[in-house]
């Protein structure tokens, strides 16, 4: 008689569910909701590289920093971008978040309007 392993996905350590991140689990990102973000913002990362931009919008920083740290951190590498480029915008990411502009405050908006 021949044995065979369990096919119960829910018991394995490193089922696909967990693999993908589709559990339901408040505690973990929604990784295929940055995935989409980031397709979504292709223009900009094109123009980072291709163009010299030196702009990537938050939501797409926030996009990048999402995938490459609490989902999948080679996903960048799968999406054909070399690991020097990840690199590149997740520093540039990780800059931004530093140097966030201050929050607008009632003397600026008054100097703006004159």
């Amino acid at each position: 008689m021949t044995e065979c392993r369990s096919l119960h996905p829910e018991t394995s350590p490193s089922s696909l569910k967990a693999r993908l991140r589709l559990e339901d689990d408040d505690e973990l990102p929604n990784c295929w909701d940055s995935l989409i973000h980031l397709q979504a913002c292709t223009g900009e990362v094109i123009s980072f590289f291709i163009q010299g931009e030196t702009y990537l919008g938050h939501a797409c920083c926030e996009a990048i920093r999402t995938i490459g740290r609490k989902c999948w951190p080679n996903m960048l590498d799968t999406l054909g971008f070399t690991t020097e480029e990840g690199d590149m915008l997740e520093g540039y990411c990780d800059h931004e978040i530093e140097v966030e502009p201050p929050p607008e405050t009632m003397d600026t908006v008054k100097v703006l309007q004159h």
